[in-house]
């Protein structure tokens, strides 16, 4: 990762921000979807009524997922630090937005902008990044992205990003090899605090 300071952050939320718990297998089964599969993907080609109803499934456990969700280890730490240094703060999710607010209300958050699914092409897509680069006022090469899954890096590298994997067990080869590593790799958020002297 290069030594410049980055002039924007976007943060990914479930699994970076909020520990939250979302059970993807249980949510795939209630749906009836293929196991191991990404859910978005699976519903793109499916009928309107098979949509809505899965959409009301995800909703059901997303909403019930954030009521019981913690903060992530050095969250709290690290969106202190970037708002003592006024470095604007993004949320890019394939959650809704309902979600963002309500974990922003619960903790005291507030984010300079927000994406979610219900505003375009959800990731790995760049178009979130794009957006809210320029909602942010940050060139994508001055931005950080920061998330736990391939998606969060897949999106961040197609935009031009610089990005973050938090990541608390190893990145297993396979994974490495069919999305290429992150610029860098974390266990915990705190470790990004240096970044922003």
């Amino acid at each position: 990762m290069t030594a410049t300071t980055p002039r924007a952050v976007i943060f990914d939320l479930d699994g970076t921000l909020a520990d939250s718990a979302l059970d993807f297998d249980a949510i795939r089964a209630e749906i009836g979807l293929e196991p191991g599969l990404p859910i978005l993907e699976q519903l793109v080609t499916a009928d309107a009524e098979t949509c809505a109803r899965a959409e009301a499934i995800l909703r059901r456990h997303e909403r019930d997922a954030i009521a019981g969700a913690r903060l992530t280890d050095g969250c709290a730490e690290l969106l202190a630090h970037l708002g003592a240094r006024r470095i604007p703060i993004g949320i890019l999710t394939r959650n809704i937005r309902e979600v963002v607010e309500t974990f922003a209300r619960t903790f005291g958050f507030a984010f300079d902008a927000v994406y979610t699914r219900e505003d375009g092409p959800p990731k790995p897509s760049p178009a979130g990044v794009l957006a809210l680069c320029e909602k942010l006022g940050a060139a994508p090469a001055d931005t950080l992205t920061v998330g736990d899954f391939k998606f969060d890096v897949l999106a961040g590298r197609r935009a031009g990003c610089r990005t973050v994997l938090l990541r608390t067990q190893p990145l297993p080869d396979g994974e490495r090899d069919e999305w290429g590593p992150p610029d860098l790799i974390v266990r915990t958020l705190r470790e990004l605090v240096p970044l922003f002297p």
